[in-house]
């Protein structure tokens, strides 16, 4: 999701979009034909796609350096269930459930 224009490498398969989520997520199932569908991003996309009931999943890395201050990981409640985690080079990497109510 963007609110600008991106330039995307030759060869590469990557789709910027903009707009409500629910309408990007219709395209995107749509797109992915049945397969999962991955949305990288920040807090602020993350919670946008949560305050909508569109997550399933969340995966956290965590890096090893400590800010002392930031925006929390997503606005409001969101129950999770931690279904596996483990590391990658210097990141702790959790993957939870989102639990729905």
């Amino acid at each position: 999701m963007t609110t600008r224009e991106l330039s995307v490498p030759d060869g590469a398969d990557v789709r910027a979009a903009a707009g409500d989520v629910a309408d990007v997520h219709r395209e995107l199932v749509a797109a992915a034909g049945g397969g999962d569908v991955w949305v990288v991003g920040g807090g602020g996309l993350a919670a946008a796609f949560a305050r909508a009931g569109l997550l399933d999943e969340v995966v956290v890395s965590i890096a090893p350096v400590t800010l002392g201050a930031g925006k929390p990981l997503l606005d409001g409640h969101v129950e999770l269930d931690l279904l596996d985690s483990g590391v990658n080079g210097e990141f702790l990497c959790a993957r939870y459930a989102v639990v729905r109510t």
